[in-house]
């Protein structure tokens, strides 16, 4: 509904599990790690837990599609089920051919063992999946832990993982149980997302969806990450509902009375946990009024005690300008119509007068269309005004918008011309593009010339926001992580070797292992880049930007 109004290809807080939008935070990354380990090594349990939304669930979809190709995989999503039904449900998962008499734990048990033999045989693992385990019975789960005595004698038939929410920890925990959590080889607990990891998440969300500039405020981020105190789950609900109210009364930004009046909506006025939540400022306030009192008592005292000193007044520094937020690329609103229409012609600027000088002699050429038509140009593909938004042009000619924040290093390692959002010193928005860089100096184009500028210079009037375009290689969008199997790491290896000048072998396989992840991290030290061994949007550009047969334009190096 919403997605259009917004410039958006689709919905970016579903609460579907979606792999793509699969946000990999630092304790996402070690928990997909712990279960991409557990399937590679036979037998023995592993336990991954964590509150209701944390993306225990998308983990496992994420997971699903990085099982090594000589595994079998049970899923079992209702867990709810007696010892008879569980085991008939892994049967029927492995395709494995139910017995007639099928209520019989002991039949079923010799077919499943049967099955496992023969796949051993065969040089094939089986996996089992328990999404939501915390509801399995005592009964059930004691016959999970007989399924492990099914082995050889060098190793166990059935790897088993189970996933659920804390209460599973509690479970396990218990004296009864002990001889089940002996077996647990690995357990994991996903925290919720910290602050900062709750804003780069929006912000990731967003890029997946098609945004190409800040649809939330920085305050609104904020006021999200306090409403939904870092569950991925809620995030997404109130976002969405926010998203929603937003294009109800027809705003382009999100901000933190609309996040309140959508948490509202979510929770209900008598929700237990708007009003936990609500609580931290009054209580804050509290605090403050307690610290007031005691400072108006004590002051007197601790005045007479101080030592006569002269003092020097110092003027408080200037207030730092607020970052500009990058327009939306698909128009311009009226009001800077408006000014471009009654701007005066383009003129030179003053000698000596440098960027300041040239943003204002070329004012009527700064809007948001004027910089997407040049950065067009330079992919030698023409831009219409008024038509499609600027990303759908460009995904129309195979092309992706990305937009980002950072430094002119970061630029400078994607070798790609960029589209700068800059503020002069009356706080007018002026997007350029930024078509060479050098280590002292920077070209920027506008109306069609290139004018060169000091980075220094340059960096006073830009606050790190970014927009480029660029042309994966790989038929369908996606981002590469450590354990993942898929048909695309291939041009990763592929890439890499021409790149580095050394094979990454064995270069047939689709598997993202440790030593191809040496080969990223390597690559990005060397490119300046984020060295994570993730394979995201970033490190794909670089990588494009480094092969010789890409074509593209380039950064210039400017003197």
């Amino acid at each position: 509904m919403y997605t259009s109004f917004f410039g958006l290809n689709e919905k970016p807080f579903s609460i579907t599990p979606d792999p793509r939008y699969l946000f990999m935070s630092e304790r996402h990354t070690e928990a997909l790690a712990h279960l991409v380990y557990g399937v590679r090594e036979s037998g023995g349990f592993i336990q991954l837990t964590g509150e209701v939304g944390t993306g225990k669930t998308t983990l496992v979809r994420s997971l699903l599609q990085q099982v090594p190709e000589n595994a079998d995989v049970a899923l079992i999503l209702n867990p709810q089920i007696s010892r008879n039904e569980f085991l008939s449900a892994i049967c029927e998962e492995l395709g494995v051919p139910l017995p007639n008499s099928a209520n019989n734990i002991k039949t079923l048990t010799s077919a499943l063992n049967e099955y496992l033999l023969e796949n051993h045989s065969r040089g094939r693992r089986t996996i089992v999946i328990v999404d939501e385990a915390q509801n399995l019975r005592v009964d059930v789960l004691e016959q999970v832990r007989l399924l492990t005595n099914l082995e050889t004698s060098k190793q166990k038939l059935l790897q088993i993982i189970l996933i659920g929410q804390p209460e599973l920890r509690e479970v396990l925990s218990r004296n009864d149980m002990r001889q089940l959590a002996q077996r647990i080889t690995g357990r994991y607990h996903l925290e919720p997302l910290s602050r900062d990891e709750t804003l780069t998440y929006i912000d990731h969300r967003l890029r997946i969806a098609g945004a190409v500039g800040p649809i939330f405020s920085p305050a609104a981020k904020r006021e999200l990450y306090r409403l939904s105190a870092g569950v991925p789950r809620m995030i997404n609900v109130i976002a969405d509902r926010a998203m929603l109210g937003a294009f109800s009364q027809e705003t382009r930004e999100i901000t933190p009375a609309l996040l309140r009046r959508a948490a509202v909506e979510v929770f209900g006025k008598d929700s237990r946990l708007l009003k936990a939540r609500s609580l931290r400022r009054p209580a804050i306030a509290a605090a403050l009024v307690l610290l007031g009192i005691a400072i108006a008592v004590l002051w007197p005292r601790i005045a007479d005690r101080r030592p006569t000193v002269s003092t020097i007044a110092v003027p408080a520094p200037p207030a730092p300008p607020a970052p500009p937020a990058m327009p939306r690329p698909e128009s311009i609103d009226a009001a800077a119509a408006s000014a471009a229409a009654t701007a005066p012609a383009a003129r030179a600027p003053a000698p000596g007068a440098g960027l300041p000088g040239i943003l204002a002699a070329n004012a009527a050429a700064t809007d948001t269309d004027s910089a997407f038509a040049t950065l067009f140009g330079l992919w030698q593909l023409d831009y219409t005004r008024g038509n499609a938004s600027a990303c759908q042009q460009a995904r129309n000619h195979g092309l992706y918008c990305l937009f980002q924040r950072g430094s002119l290093s970061q630029v400078r390692s994607l070798n790609r011309p960029v589209i700068l959002t800059l503020r002069d010193e009356s706080s007018r928005q002026h997007q350029v593009v930024l078509s060479g860089l050098g280590e002292l100096t920077a070209s920027i184009t506008v109306a069609g010339e290139n004018h060169d500028v000091g980075a220094a210079e340059l960096g006073d009037y830009w606050f790190g926001e970014y927009l480029l375009l660029w042309r994966p290689q790989i038929d369908e969008l996606k981002q590469f992580v450590p354990g993942m199997r898929d048909a695309d790491v291939r041009w990763l290896r592929r890439s890499l070797a021409e790149i580095q000048g050394e094979p990454v072998p064995p270069m047939d396989s689709d598997l993202f292992d440790q030593e191809l992840e040496e080969r990223v991290r390597a690559y990005q030290r060397q490119r300046r880049l984020t060295i994570d061994g993730l394979v995201g949007y970033q490190t794909q550009i670089a990588i494009n930007s480094d092969l010789t047969t890409i074509q593209g334009p380039r950064l210039a190096r400017a003197n």
